[in-house]
């Protein structure tokens, strides 16, 4: 069955799941009848609202609201340690951790707390880091034109702590540097990595 296929079957309603879920519960070998799983299901299906609540979001009006008066600046915007928390998609297990956001900006600028939300948007999917990674620096290019945009990301995954190679502690680090960023051009992805790593003074 391809993605196509997928598709076109119907939508499962609440009680689909329920049942799904239920059947989990009895596979892992536990009984979905007992007093302390009687509303487990139903939790699970709620919980799913704000774990998956990106799929419902748009970056574009995320970052629509900008703002042109700048008073004439035109360096580096810097949000960092932003905490997230995301689901990957090969074990349906999460990975949490913090994402340092910024851009060179052209003639515009977009309130701090939009790249806050614009994280969050590409967090609460199912997904792999390195994509996330990417897509946050593409949105800021596509939606804010700037000169160019820088990404990191740091996340701790339960799958590699609580299965597989179980590693506690182990971090993974990924990167989107986006135009003038990309090519370190005027050292600015120099200046972008050093001011990320920077402790906070606060």
């Amino acid at each position: 069955m391809d993605a196509k296929d997928v598709m076109k079957k119907p939508m499962p309603t609440i009680d689909d799941i329920r049942e799904a879920l239920e059947s989990i519960l009895l596979f892992i070998g536990e009984d979905p009848s007992r007093d302390g799983l009687l509303e487990t299901p139903d939790r699970i299906i709620k919980s799913w609202g704000e774990l998956y609540s990106g799929y419902k979001q748009s970056p574009e009006e995320i970052l629509s609201k900008c703002f042109d008066e700048i008073d004439g600046y035109d360096q580096m915007v810097i949000l960092k340690n932003i905490g997230f928390f995301s689901m990957c998609e090969h074990h349906n297990l999460s990975f949490i951790g913090v994402a340092h956001v910024g851009y060179l900006l052209e003639n515009k600028v977009v309130g701090i707390s939009k790249l806050a939300r614009l994280v969050d948007c590409h967090a609460r999917r199912m997904q792999i880091q390195e994509r996330m990674t990417k897509c946050i620096a593409d949105d800021i290019m596509r939606y804010l034109k700037p000169k160019g945009a820088a990404v990191v990301v740091e996340g701790q995954h339960l799958c590699m702590q609580a299965r597989g190679i179980k590693k506690i502690g182990s971090s993974m680090i990924t990167s989107a540097m986006e135009g003038v960023f990309k090519n370190n051009e005027g050292g600015s992805k120099d200046e972008f990595l050093t001011l990320v790593s920077m402790s906070s003074t606060y």
